[in-house]
């Protein structure tokens, strides 16, 4: 209503394109900031950077037959294949 058809439009995919990317990199600022701020680079964000097992790296496997925790392959406790990742 304020701007005419084409230049309305244009304003409007850019409101809302450019809202959520802001947004976001507010976020993302935030919680490096709450987590001391150290940022090295490589593997300081996202949902691997900031897991609670501090820098252990790897994945580990958790057995579904018999919940055991080991690093890959078949369990070695009961041999089974199924397994799901524990990060």
């Amino acid at each position: 209503m304020v701007l005419p058809f084409p230049y309305g439009l244009g304003a409007a995919l850019a409101i809302f394109i450019a809202f959520p990317l802001i947004l976001r990199r507010r976020y993302m600022n935030r919680m490096r900031g709450g987590y001391g701020g150290s940022d090295s680079g490589a593997g300081g964000g996202g949902f691997f950077g900031m897991g609670s097992q501090g820098g252990s790296g790897g994945v580990r496997y958790v057995c579904l037959v018999c919940n055991n925790k080991h690093k890959g392959g078949s369990c070695p406790r009961c041999g089974s294949k199924m397994q799901r990742a524990d990060f």
